[in-house]
This record gives C-alpha cells, structure tokens and sequence, in this order.
C-alpha cells in the first residue's frame, strides 16, 4: 500500500512519521520547507508538488487548515492516485464541506472517509492520538490499520461527517473545561491555595480532566503542559478558534442552544484579537487574570 501525506505540520509530519515506523511507503508534501525537511529525516520521500506525491497513491491522508486547502488538494491529487484510491482526511472542517467531498469523490469513483483527531502534537508524536471515522463502514475496517499506525483510541462514528459532529462537540467541550479550569484555579491562587495542593485534590477529585492534568495552565504541576514553556501550543488558540466556530456553525444549523459555547467562543474570539493566536490555547488563564 502506497500512502501519500500531504500537510507535514505539527500534526501531519508526526503522524506521517508514525507510519513510516510501523512500515509504511509514505511520499508526502508541504509548502513549508522546514516541514519538508523534518519529514525526510524520519523517513517520509519528500516531493515538491501534491500530484508527485500522488503519483500512483492507494491511499491520500490529508491534516490541513481548512476545507478550501482540502479541496483544491483532492483536486490535484486525483488524476494521479491509483484507480479506487482511498481518501482520508483528518483535518477539522466543517461538517456539511466532509459530505460535500465525499459525494463528489464518490461520483468519480474513489472512496473518502473524514477522520478527524483529538490529542495534540503530543498525540501525535506519540502514536496516542484519538481518531473520529466517519464514512463506509467497510471502508473504514479496510484501513482500519492505518490508524492503530497514528493513534490509541479509533471510534467508528457512522455515516460520513460524523467524525466532523463529533470533533466539533468535543472540541467545545474542551474549551469550556479550558476556561472554567482557568477561573477556577485563578480563584484558587486569590484564596491562597498552592496551585501543587490545587492540583493534587481536583485531579483526583470529580472536577478533573484532560485540562488539568495533561494541560495544567500554570507551571509546575504538569512539567510537560505548555504553561511550563511559555505556552509554546499543543494546540494553539487560533485553531480552537476555528473550531468553535465550526461548533458554533453546527449550534445554529441544527437550532441547538449552546450557552457556553458562545460565551467561550467570544472569550477566544477576544484573546486571537489580543495577538495571542500563536500560543497554547490554556493561555487564556491569563485574560481570566486580568479582569
């Protein structure tokens, strides 16, 4: 089975690489030179144009910014992939843009499951990540493979976009763990409470979660968590953003109340505008310390 990676990012490259580790052929691509680069040293065929590393491909796996990168990339790619390719695309787009792509990609003949994912670079890095498939059942178990290759949690999620559904939900979700995590451990600290002491009694107690104890906002705690690096991201603010608003599309097309999850929109629509797009997304503890 011949792979091709197009997005070599800090999601793409180390899942890209993963693969190569378990002994997959895997040609890739990238617009970044630095991306290239890092992809070739462990292992990935590097090539200059998304048709090169097409060429001949059973298989295209995609984690790229947005639905618009992941169409004009199909586009490229589909007069070079092997008859029946399958596509595979783990970016975080829209629901109703993943069924879109799958119906065109059928109609000519090829097959497409969204797969979206949750875990971070770190997830990433470390072959953890947790995959969302959606799509033909069938399909899905054929290259079922891949993705015990790239992750720890596989889920089956139904019909085509369903993996996109329920990104969008838990994505939303995190965000607002992120941000009431934050108010809480800045209420905390103002009470004189150790954020160590903190940590020690919510972490095992039923306010926990992943916030907390992969991605504790304050340094010291979770040595490996962004607050102990400047909030260099895992997962950086401007793509919690582009997923809240995804959330936020859904929310409206399917007339769901979501509180939270505007109010927790806003706050990070608030902290891109403050030039914080480029860091951890836990960096909002510090808006919540400001007010």
């Amino acid at each position: 089975m011949k792979i091709a990676f197009i997005g070599l990012g800090n999601m793409g490259g180390p899942m890209a690489a993963n693969l190569v580790a378990k002994g997959f052929e895997v040609a890739g691509f990238d617009v970044a030179e630095p991306a290239k680069q890092a992809a070739a040293e462990n292992g990935i065929i590097v090539h200059d144009t998304v048709a090169a590393a097409s060429a001949g491909a059973d298989v295209v796996i995609t984690m790229l910014p947005n639905d618009a990168l992941v169409r004009t990339v199909i586009a490229e790619a589909r007069g070079e992939v092997a008859a029946g390719a399958t596509f595979i695309d783990s970016s975080t787009i829209a629901v109703d843009a993943a069924r879109e792509i799958g119906a065109e990609l059928s109609e000519a003949g090829f097959s497409f499951i969204d797969a979206p994912v949750s875990g971070g670079i770190f997830g990433a890095t470390e072959a953890t990540l947790a995959f969302m498939v959606a799509g033909d059942e069938q399909v899905f178990e054929a290259h079922r493979h891949l993705f015990e290759a790239m992750g720890r949690s596989i889920t089956y999620c139904g019909a085509l976009g369903n993996g996109q559904a329920v990104k969008a939900c838990n994505n939303m979700i995190l965000a607002i763990h992120q941000v009431a995590l934050s108010e809480a451990m800045v209420m905390s600290e103002r009470l004189g409470v150790d954020p160590q002491v903190f940590y020690d009694v919510v972490s095992n107690a039923t306010g926990s979660s992943w916030s907390l104890t992969k991605n504790c906002p304050v340094p010291g705690p979770v040595p490996t968590s962004p607050a102990n690096n400047d909030f260099k991201p895992g997962f950086a603010t401007a793509l919690m953003l582009k997923d809240l608003r995804l959330a936020m599309q859904a929310a409206e097309s399917t007339g769901t109340n979501t509180v939270l999850g505007k109010i927790v929109a806003q706050l990070y629509e608030q902290l891109v505008e403050d030039g914080h797009a480029g860091e951890d997304f836990s960096v909002i503890i510090n808006a919540v310390r400001a007010h």
